[in-house]
């Protein structure tokens, strides 16, 4: 299965990878709601039926986590701290510059590949995005990772791309806060900050969001 369309949960719960710091009681919770999320989505996954399932009184789950958000979150980051490498890897191995012979072609590859891996997570990507933006804390930890393991890709795009002709000859670190900001802001808007999908096409919409980035860059 490719990574680019994977269900973080089902990985999770095939992996089963928890902290070695977590004492039994806690692995058994872990344990439950990834099995359960995973079945039944987050937002149809109660604490009630997590305790049942791990064999913990209700209470203990909100002693330990406070929130099911807070328990989404402590089986989250430790697996994308391990697995981010691998999942950047991969996805761009599928969607490398060089497979296409444009960089307007890159992006809306790159585009539709995350489009799908978000919605195919919506309910894990609205409950990270809501915490990253009140937890200082998760957002140096996030940060640090995706800065470590994606930005080095995305350098590698720009400096190919700028080595065609394609692009101005400016700093990457520029670039990178005209294009990726604005293309990561329209999936929160997307599957964070609306009621409902918009019923436009991800190919119309791919096509109008590139234009837009592209045209921008250019004329910088």
């Amino acid at each position: 299965m490719e990574m680019s369309t994977h269900n973080i949960l089902d990985q999770m719960l095939s992996e089963a990878k928890l902290s070695k710091k977590d004492t039994a009681k806690q692995q058994r919770i872990l344990h439950a709601a990834i099995a359960l999320f995973a079945e039944k989505g987050f937002a149809n996954t109660s604490t009630s039926e997590i305790a049942k399932n791990s064999g913990v009184a209700e209470g203990t789950i909100f002693r330990h986590y406070g929130t099911k958000e807070n328990l989404l979150i402590a089986v989250i980051v430790p697996f994308l701290k391990q697995s981010l490498p691998m999942m950047a890897k991969e996805v761009f191995e599928e969607i490398n510059p060089s497979k296409h012979a444009r960089f307007e072609d890159f992006i809306r590859a790159l585009f539709l590949n995350r489009m799908r891996f978000f919605r195919e997570n919506k309910d894990i990507f609205r409950v990270v995005v809501k915490e990253f933006v009140y937890r200082e804390e998760l957002r140096t930890e996030l940060l640090t990772h995706v800065n470590k393991e994606i930005v080095g890709y995305l350098n590698q795009a720009l400096d190919y791309s700028k080595g065609k002709g394609e692009l101005p000859d400016r700093p990457n670190g520029y670039l990178l806060k005209l294009i990726f900001p604005y293309i990561f802001s329209q999936f929160v808007i997307r599957f964070v900050l609306s009621a409902k999908e918009p019923d436009v096409p991800d190919e119309v919409e791919a096509d109008a969001i590139v234009k837009f980035v592209v045209n921008g860059i250019r004329s910088c």
